[in-house]
């Protein structure tokens, strides 16, 4: 087993963000600056593992010559790239920046369908891959047709192998691969509301929904709340994590960003307090950036004091 982190994408995309000096619905609008990144949520994973400096691989599916612009996007970015090339067209996805407001508004693509032979083939694919790895993260939407379950089946192979599993996911996709026990998961706040079908108002909800999840068998549980933090628990303690105050101007790849320092964090053994303020500053610095632009390292690393970690009860 080595160092390196396995990135799944089975959705990946290709994200054109266009900026806009103020966003006309039904009118014409003069794009101000247009960019073109690497998409999917475990692609981003990656691009903040490269920025980390770590050993990882990004793999999933491609289709198209959109899936060939995405991979050389990927060489260009310098991160390992072992993907399934199906028929079909990988999607694009658009994101228009509002200056005058400083918002943006996302408009995401449902992907290109997966036959069953090529999934057989993706697990074989897999398999192999995590003889490499110490740690691989599953994260993001699903293409159409492909079955729920399919992140399970993979937590499985991974754990087979001996190989640390996040869990990023939401829906059904988030349900199924629950009940293969990963060995973290990071749902965002409203995420986990639909999970339990009940709203989770105070910190102490959202400790107390996590505790069911870890009580399962999972090990590590981050919950991101946008403005209001994150709680981030283990079997033996559980912190309430604050950001510092800075303008946001995108949440595209904040919760990515967050998953890509906490898979950082697992390869260098760090303590659950330093996977708080490791994720926190990581989905901040993010956050701060526009359209699908990433955290780099040493903000991250330089805003870990800025990090407001409080110990919450002991479960």
């Amino acid at each position: 087993m080595g160092q390196r982190v396995l990135t799944v994408t089975l959705n990946p995309s290709l994200d054109c963000t266009v900026t806009v000096n103020a966003l006309q619905v039904a009118a014409l609008n003069r794009v101000v600056r247009a960019e073109t990144d690497p998409g999917g949520k475990g692609i981003n994973v990656a691009r903040v593992l490269r920025h980390f400096g770590a050993d990882v691989l990004a793999t999933g599916f491609v289709a198209g010559d959109t899936g060939r612009q995405l991979l050389h996007f990927l060489e260009r970015a310098q991160i390992a790239q072992d993907f399934l090339e199906i028929d079909g067209e990988t999607r694009t996805n658009w994101k228009v920046f509002d200056e005058k407001v400083r918002k943006t508004t996302e408009l995401n693509a449902r992907g290109c369908p997966v036959p069953q032979t090529s999934l057989a083939a993706f697990r074989e694919k897999f398999a192999q891959q995590c003889r490499q790895a110490k740690v691989a993260v599953f994260s993001g939407s699903l293409p159409p047709e492909v079955p729920a379950d399919i992140y399970a089946k993979l937590i499985d192979l991974a754990k087979e192998a001996g190989v640390k599993t996040i869990l990023d996911a939401d829906g059904e996709a988030l349900r199924e691969g629950l009940k293969s026990v990963p060995y973290a998961v990071k749902p965002n706040i409203h995420e986990l509301e639909a999970l339990w079908g009940k709203q989770l108002p105070t910190p102490g909800d959202v400790l107390a929904a996590a505790r069911r999840l870890l009580q399962t068998g999972i090990s590590l549980v981050i919950v991101s709340m946008g403005a209001d933090g994150a709680v981030v628990a283990d079997a033996r303690q559980a912190f309430r994590v604050l950001s510092w105050d800075i303008p946001v101007k995108s949440a595209t790849g904040a919760g990515d960003s967050m998953v890509g320092a906490l898979a950082y964090a697992l390869l260098q053994g760090e303590s659950l307090e330093q996977i708080a303020r490791l994720t926190t500053a990581a989905g901040t610095r993010t956050a701060a950036r526009p359209g699908t632009q990433l955290c780099e390292r040493a903000e991250v690393f330089s805003s870990l004091q800025l990090v407001t970690v409080e110990p919450m009860e002991n479960i």
